[in-house]
Parts: structure tokens; sequence; C-alpha cells
């Protein structure tokens, strides 16, 4: 393991125990740098821009020999150039290596000019300047702040959470509302600056104090002769102010009922050091320092909050610094002062938000507030807890590297215009950094799981003899961030199965695997096409009824085929014939789980919706003999239909890329389908997501406007992990259908279910008439 920086066994400074190349990754590739220097730490940025391998897909000519094989399509996998934020913080005494190591690294830099901000930018300005060859030029501090604030918010879900010392789950991640505008942002450095942020561009300070953490620094200095801010919290976490502080009950023998105040509130911070003849320890004496300081800061804070009508109060700075101690003793404070009207929020991301400002003004000319951005999981370190109790894994980084990487994407992500109350909506069903039972569930699923993915990996690059190797390093990695998750929960906001999917999703590709299930998606797809016109044929002698039955028995079968779920995947690797007709004796009998089918059935007897918009989930059987005919149902009854695909890989899960050949194979076949197609009522849309789950406030632009040119009035969402562990609460302001076929008998069991049981649930939104539906608690 390389080293960079010094070991100093009597100070609480660490060397850096990951290789270089993983904590400053891709620098050979790095342009437009900016640095945030603070008193302790110093915040790197840079963009670079990482080659990567993509799946595509192309469809053959078959009228060719070009189709002398006869397979469906063809794949290839490609190599992209995409653009990539890092972000980097450690402690100031390994600036100079560090600037070493980036100066041996860097190559074929454009940049001239490195952005920085923070009070030590004067400080290091010389050093910087000689050891990278860039001059150094200067931003505010505070719009810095604020412009890395907006950018957190804006792109990253669970960035803003709450702090709950003695709850279950001490972190508790916020819903972050697409208007992030007007806000408060607190930032305690070495004083306090308080800001009004109304707009991108549109900010104020308002108000500040020079009793910040630099007070409590100092005299907790004074007080205890320790000159060392993490060991100064870590005093005041042993102690009991009760010993130095005047409470009320020591004046009054206990509450003052007559004022509303209790027996163990401060009445004098310090009192008792007056009157007492004794010495008090350094631990006591700490934390009555750190309550007076956070007190008079989260009562400033809240003043200033009511004088301007703002509910949402962020704080920042180094004095937060994702301590526990401070956030609680501020979170205490702010509750006390407005009795639980104003919230104390704290971003995952504060120590970044400066070193992110000064990036983005740096690189003003590439506009990077129109892209969306997303985190890139397989290189970002999370929340690291930094409490004294700590386990041994999370101690041997605290105080090192932390890491944060965000990728651009590919295109604009923004709300499904459907969504009801866009600024409550939460995608999951389930938080598992709260539920225990579920959590350590999860974590072992997805680990007893990782062989067979490793397996599908090799086999997806059969020609690629180092695929072994890497598909090594993707098992290494995804399995640490399996165990840091087992210990920290809260390290990327809200645990759940969609982020622990995303993260599986994330390591794959940053290990060159970019569509491991492409091999048995082909296969799939081509053996499912052969029987297509065989079932249209079948459910066009059926009854209207019987038929309306038939196509949900359909959808509900051909999901089953899902190769992410481990009960399916076991059965289709041992038997390789089961197939359409076997997964529809798999379902369970009506009435089902939850069966909201006669509400449905009684809707189609009335007029046609207007625009479906289906959110579609597997490869295979699921789309061509499950979906397909669905959508030539509503295309015959006068309904558009919109069909939404994932935009990358993800499982077996159909892309967009897969589906527009499809649909094509599929209307060559189908006057309905072809009809639909040409005439502009079947459109084929990706909804910007390569995740087996679904998160409907982070949609592709472009599937928006088509909801709202097409006047949307249904949306279906098939599959679990798109119906099931997300968006089951979800409410919308049309109608909408979501069904499911539950492919794990533990989540089975919760629910009150079996294996194979169904969801069909139907839903109107309030307000228009309908039948009571059907409601499932997982």
């Amino acid at each position: 393991m390389a080293e960079c920086g010094r070991v100093d066994s009597h100070t609480m400074d660490k060397s850096i125990t990951l290789p270089p190349d993983e904590i400053f990754r891709n620098l050979e590739n790095a342009k437009r740098f900016a640095i945030d220097i603070g008193g302790s730490l110093t915040k790197l940025a840079y963009y670079s821009t990482v080659k990567h391998k993509v799946a595509k897909v192309r469809s053959f000519d078959h009228s060719t020999k070009e189709a002398a094989s006869d397979k469906l399509y063809e794949i290839s996998v490609q190599e992209e150039v995409t653009a990539r934020l890092h972000f980097i913080k450690f402690e100031n005494a390994y600036i100079e290596t560090c600037l070493d190591f980036i100066k041996d690294h860097l190559v074929n830099t454009e940049t001239k000019v490195i952005k920085a901000t923070g009070g030590g930018a004067h400080k290091f300005k010389v050093l910087i300047e000689r050891k990278l060859g860039l001059k150094v030029d200067k931003e505010d501090e505070m719009s810095c702040l604020i412009k890395g604030c907006n950018f957190v918010l804006k792109n990253i879900p669970h960035e803003a959470f709450v702090y709950a010392k003695h709850a279950d789950s001490e972190f508790r991640f916020q819903t972050t509302d697409p208007d992030i505008f007007p806000y408060l942002l607190v930032n305690i450095g070495s004083g306090v600056s308080i800001a009004k942020v109304e707009s991108e561009d549109k900010f104020e300070r308002i108000g500040g104090s020079s009793i910040g953490g630099g007070t409590f620094w100092g005299l907790g200095a004074l007080l205890t002769k320790t000159k060392r801010f993490d060991e100064l919290l870590q005093l005041a976490s042993k102690g009991q102010h009760s010993s130095v502080d005047m409470l009320v009950k020591d004046i009054y023998g206990g509450s003052y009922g007559y004022l509303g105040l209790t027996g163990d509130l401060i009445a004098s911070s310090f009192g008792k050091s007056a009157t007492a003849d004794k010495e008090f320890s350094k631990e006591d004496m700490a934390k009555s320092l750190l309550h007076m300081i956070s007190n008079d800061i989260g009562q400033l804070a809240c003043l200033y909050a009511r004088l301007h009508n703002l509910s949402r109060v962020y704080f920042g700075g180094f004095f937060i610094r994702g301590h526990p101690l401070t956030m609680h003793t501020i979170t205490y404070s702010i509750n006390f002062f407005t009795k639980g009207e104003v919230q104390a929020l704290f971003l995952r991301h504060e120590g970044y938000l400066g070193a992110i400002g000064a990036f983005l003004k740096g690189a003003e000319e590439d506009n990077p507030n129109q892209y969306s951005w997303g985190e890139n999981y397989a290189g970002s370190s999370g929340l690291m807890s930094v409490s004294p109790d700590m386990n041994p894994m999370q101690r041997a980084r605290s105080g090192t590297f932390d890491m944060l990487e965000m990728d651009r994407l590919d295109r604009q992500l923004v709300n499904l215009p459907l969504l009801q109350e866009p600024s409550s909506y939460i995608p999951d069903t389930v938080d598992l950094t709260e539920d225990a039972p579920a959590r350590e569930y999860w974590l072992f699923c997805f680990e007893d799981a990782l062989d067979g993915v490793v397996k599908r990996a090799v086999a997806s690059q059969p020609d690629m003899p180092e695929a072994a190797v890497r598909a090594e390093k993707f098992r290494q990695k995804y399995r640490h961030k399996l165990q840091t998750l087992r210990y920290q929960p809260f390290a990327y906001g809200s645990l759940t199965v969609r982020s622990l999917l995303d993260t599986r999703e994330h390591c794959l590709n940053e290990f060159n695997f970019p569509d491991p299930y492409s091999k048995i998606k082909e296969r799939e797809n081509d053996v499912a096409l052969k029987y297509y016109q065989k079932v249209v044929k079948s459910l066009e002698e059926l009854s209207w009824e019987d038929r309306q039955f038939a196509l949900v028995r359909g959808v509900l079968a051909g999901n089953v085929f899902d190769w992410g779920a481990k009960a399916v995947s076991d059965v289709l690797e041992s038997d390789p014939e089961f197939g359409f007709e076997q997964a529809k004796r798999q379902l369970e009998e009506r009435p089902w789980l939850v069966d909201s089918y006669d509400q449905w059935l009684e809707r189609l007897k009335g007029p046609p919706h207007k625009c479906a918009l289906l959110f579609v989930d597997n490869s295979g059987v699921d789309i061509i003999l499950g979906v397909m005919p669905l959508v030539r149902e509503l295309l015959s009854r006068g309904t558009e239909v919109v069909l939404a695909s994932n935009s990358g890989p993800a499982l077996n899960d159909v892309t967009n890329g897969e589906l527009q050949i499809l649909t094509e194979r599929i209307a060559a076949m189908d006057p309905v389908i072809q009809s639909g197609l040409r005439d502009d009522r079947l459109t084929l849309v990706q909804n910007g997501s390569s995740s087996p789950c679904l998160d409907l406030s982070r949609l592709d632009k472009a599937l928006a406007m088509v909801v709202r040119e097409r006047k949307t009035d249904l949306v279906i969402i098939e599959g679990m992990g798109r119906a099931i562990h997300t968006n089951y609460f979800a409410t919308l302001s049309c109608e909408s259908l979501k069904l499911a076929v539950i492919k794990n008998s533990w989540l089975a069991d919760r629910l009150g279910g079996k294996l194979f049981s169904v969801v069909f649930k139907y839903e109107v939104p309030a307000g228009k008439p309908s039948q009571e539906a059907a409601v499932l608690t997982p």
C-alpha cells in the first residue's frame, strides 16, 4: 500500500491508507482544478474525462446476407468518454506531499489557473503555485459555499438529513423539494455567517456572530490546555455539563412551571464555577462550553429564520463537520427555541461545498448546471461517522481521506409531471437505515448473490481473457461496500434495496462490465419473439372480459422472468425449458395478495384513456409476451401508449436500444403495433435511468415533455423493483396501475403472502370517483 503523508504516533494525523490512484483517480485526464483550504482540512476538486465501456445493440438488416447468423441484433462493447467531478478531502498536514503527488501524475492538462477559496488559500498560495505551476485565482468564500450548496441539493437526492442522537436511526434523510429555494445557510467556521439564499444567483448575508467554532476552540484550549479541535470534542463527549452549568433546578429546586421551564434547562452557562470550591474536569468544562456556543448559535439561527419566514435551515462549517456531538447540540437548541417548528438540517457533503462552488465558478464556460449529475457510489467514500465509539473499519478511515465523485449524466433529469406532491415524494418503500431486520436480510442477500453476478459478468465477455481478473476486483470492491454499509447504513443516504442495486451497477461499470446479462437477454428475446403471434392469436379468440383477465395474467407471468430474483434465476438456470405457460401456473389464484382487478375491469368498461405511460421491466417473455399484447389492446381501445424503458443496462431489464429493435420486429408481424408506430400513437422513450428500480423524481426531461404533450391520464408500473421496492406508496395526479409478482420468499412472508404472490394495485387520485383500493404495508 502506498503512503502519501507522514505518520506521527503522537497526534491524531494518519497516513493515507488507500493506494493514491484510488484517491486521486484519473489524474492523467484532469483539468480545471479548484481548492478550498480551511483551518485544518483541504478540499481539492477537479474535472476529468473518464473512458468506460458501454454495451450497444445494433439491428441486423434481415434482408441481406449480414443476417446469415439469424441473430436478432448485434451486441458490441464500445468505449465512451464521460465527464466526472472528483472531490477529495484531507488534513492540511498532507497538503505538500499531495501536491507533489498531483504534480508527478498530472499530464496533458490545459489548465493554467486553479480556483481557490477558504481562509487558508492565502497562506498556501505560494506553495500551490510553486508545486503545480498554476496561477491561484481566489474566489469569495461565501459565494462558493452557496454555489456548492445549491449544486448538492439539486443533484444528490439524499443530501440533507436531520440528526436524532437517541433514535434507532441517527440520520434521517430528507426528500429534497424540487424547488430548493429559499433557504437559510448557517456557516459555522471561526465565527458564524448567516445567509438567506433566494435563487441560484441571489443571496444575502443577513447576519452573523463572532461567537462560533473558533470561540469553542480558543476558549476550550484555554480551559483544558487541549490544542486540537477533535480532541476537544472527544473531551466534551465524555463530560457532564451539569457539573459546571447552573440549571433551573439549582435555583428554584425544580422546574419553573409558571414560565414553562423544566428543571434540567441551563439557567447560566458555567454558573457553578463562580461559587463552587472545587476543580472542574476538562471533560465537564468542554461539554459546558459546547452547549453554550451551540445554544447561542441555535437561538440566533431561529431568530433569523423567523424574521425572514424560512423553514429550511442548513448548517455547515468546520464546527459541524459531521460530528455527532455538535449536530446533536445544534439540533437540541433549534428544537427548543422553535418548539419543533424548524428543523436543523445538515448536509452529507457539507465539507465539500466551498470546493464545489469554487470549481463551478471556474467551469462556468461549460455551464455545468445545464446537466444533471449523479453520485458515483463506486468512487465515493460516503458519510463517515467520527464518533469515538465507531467500529474499527470506520476508525481506520476517519481523519484520513474522503472522496466524492459525481458523473455527468447524458440527459437532464426532472420530476414526473404527474406526481401529486413532488416535495413529499419518497421513491423507496422501506428505509433499511431504520429497519434493522430488513437491512440484515438484504445485505446478506446481496452478498450471497455475488458469486452469481461474478459468474455472469465473466460469461458476458468470453473473448476477453482478463475478464476474470476484473470480475474478482468487482467482487472485492462491492463486498467492501456491503461491509461498510453493515456498520454505516447511512453512508450514502437512506439505505434501500434500490441503493444496494445501484451501488452494484456502479461497481460493475467501474470494472468495465456494462451489461453482464446481454447474452441472456438476447437469447430470451429471440425465443419469445417466436411465440408472439401464437399468444396474440389465443388472446383474440377469447371474449372481451376473458381477454382482459388473460392480458393481466400475461403481464404478471412475464414479470416472473427476472434474473435479479434468486428464486427465479435458480429455476431458469436449472430448467432452460421453463416458459410462459409454466410461469402462469406459478401465479397464485385470485383473490391476490393485493387485488384491485375488479375495479380495473369496471374502469375498462368506460371510455378509453387518452394516453397510457407504461414503465416496462424485463427483456424476453416479460416485454414481448406480457407487455406488448397489453399495449396492442390499449391501442385498439384508442389509447395512445408511451413505453418508458431504461436508458442503460441493469440486470435483465430491457433497454431503450433493445426495445426499439424488438418493437420493429413485432411491428413487422403485427399490424396493430405497426399502425401505432406509423401514426405516432405508440412512442418509445428512455426513462433516464440505469437502475432496476424507479425514481419518479429523476426522469429524462424528454419523457416528461412527452407526458405533458400527450396529456397522459394513466400510468402503469410493472415489476418488483419499480412497483414494490419503489413507488408502492407513490401518489399520482392521474389513474395508476402497479402490478408485480413477489419473487422473494422473505419479502412475501413479510407481506403476509407466499412466493409468487400477486400485487395488482389500481388507484384513482383523491377527488375522482373510485372504489376503495386494496392496501398493503410492506
